[in-house]
Parts: structure tokens; sequence; C-alpha cells
């Protein structure tokens, strides 16, 4: 098998582990490490009959880059992405998932915000990220980090064109909210109840016109201190699970 991804750190290697042993050709492990968590990790990797290998400090950082490796990195074969917006926006067509809760990320460039933006997602349960073929972060081992397992259970589906997607989206039904800070309403001003996709741009830059163009409404986050905006995983956070208080859900 060809080696196609670089995961580095616990979570993203566990999960891996988790969802799809079969892609990962070797896991590189610290030979000093030999704390509960390490020899946990190794017992699942023979359990799932993937190749382990000692390695020096040098030798992962080589294969991490500069990405934090805890001891720990794999080399895996990419996994092929089943769903697609259309299979997602089919259950909304005949009233399956009123909850759906879907996000869109405009020109998320860092991949370390991609990451954490997919972290928070699975955290609140949306369905799907969609994000534009150009003009956005790669799955590459920093976000995959900073992901923390989240890039195996939530579907990151790649569009060509978002500002057609956001159209395909508000044509199934599903209402298309903007976040941005200049807005009049704001975001707990909203009723977020029934299907709904998120939408949210680079810190500073914000949404493009054509993808702000798309959205049914727009809303601000309010701001009480000094600063003028949020970093974009931190503001979908705070969508995400304002969504997931008024439709109840957000309880312990």
């Amino acid at each position: 098998m060809t080696a196609a991804r670089v995961l580095a750190g616990y979570h993203a290697v566990t999960a891996r582990l988790r969802a799809a042993p079969d892609s990962i050709d070797a896991i590189y492990v610290d030979a000093r490490r030999r704390d509960g968590r390490m020899q946990q990790l190794q017992q699942h990797a023979r359990e799932a009959g993937v190749k382990l290998v000692a390695a020096d400090a040098e030798r992962l950082r080589g294969l991490a880059g500069d990405v934090p490796h805890q001891g720990v990195v794999a080399l895996a074969a990419d996994i092929e992405q089943p769903l697609t917006l259309d299979d997602v926006l089919a259950e909304v067509q005949p009233g399956l998932r009123s909850d759906l809760l879907l996000l869109a990320l405009d020109s998320i460039t860092d991949p370390r915000n991609l990451g954490a933006c997919l972290r928070v997602a699975d955290a609140a349960g949306v369905q799907a990220v969609v994000v534009p073929r150009d003009r956005s972060a790669g799955m590459t081992p920093a976000a995959l980090k900073a992901a923390a397992g989240a890039a195996e259970s939530v579907p990151l589906l790649t569009v060509t064109n978002l500002a057609r997607a956001l159209t395909d989206i508000a044509d199934a039904g599903i209402r298309v909210i903007g976040a941005a800070g200049e807005a009049e309403a704001s975001l707990y001003d909203l009723d977020l109840r029934g299907p709904v996709a998120w939408v949210l741009g680079a810190e500073g830059g914000g949404l493009r016109r054509l993808t702000r163009e798309r959205c049914d409404e727009l809303a601000r986050i309010p701001l009480q201190g000094h600063v003028e905006s949020l970093n974009v995983s931190v503001a979908t956070g705070i969508c995400l699970f304002e969504t997931l208080r008024q439709r109840g859900a957000a309880h312990p």
C-alpha cells in the first residue's frame, strides 16, 4: 500500500485505528515510551494486525514535520469519502431529517483551523462539513492532529463551487445562515430549530461576496470586549451549540 497521509499524535492515530485499521501501512512509535497510553495504543495495533515500528526522536520528527507527534506517527492511505452532498440533501427532501445540521466553511486556509472546526462539528453532531475545492486547507498532518479524530467521524464534502452548493442546500429546504460581524441580527435573535446550514468564513476576511449572497440570513455573535472577531473554530462552536440549545439537545 502506498502511504498518502501522515497521522501524528495519539488522537489522530487512535481514531484511524478504530475507523479503518486496514488503511494504515505502519505505526512508528517512540521506543522510549512505555507509559500506559502508549502500551494501549500498541495493543490495539497488534489486535488489528497493524505493523509497529520502533523509532527514535529524529525519525519521528522527520515523519511528522512541525506537527507535535507525542511519540506516535502513522502512515496511512486516504479513506474514500462515499457520501456526497446530494446524499445528505436527499435525507431532507422527504422530511426525514428535520434536525439536520450542516457546516460550510469559506476560505479556511489554515489547516489547524480546519481541523479544529471538524472537532467542534463532531462534538455538535453535525452531519457533514462542506468546503470549496479551492481556497480551502487540505487534510494535512496539522489538520488531522487538530481534528483529534473527527476527520474519521465527520464527512468532509469538497465541492467545486461553494456558492452553487449553498443554493442547492437552500433549495432542499435548509436555512442557510451566514455568520457576519456586521449583521444587524444577533445569533440569539434567530429561531434555529429545523434544518440549518451554518456558513462561516476566515477570521478577518469573513464570507466572500457570492457566499454571503447565497445565505438566507446573516447573524453576528455579539462581542462585549475590545476584540473585533473570534477564531473561526470558536465562532463555529458558539453558532452550533446555540443551535443545539434551542433544539433542546445541548444538555447533559
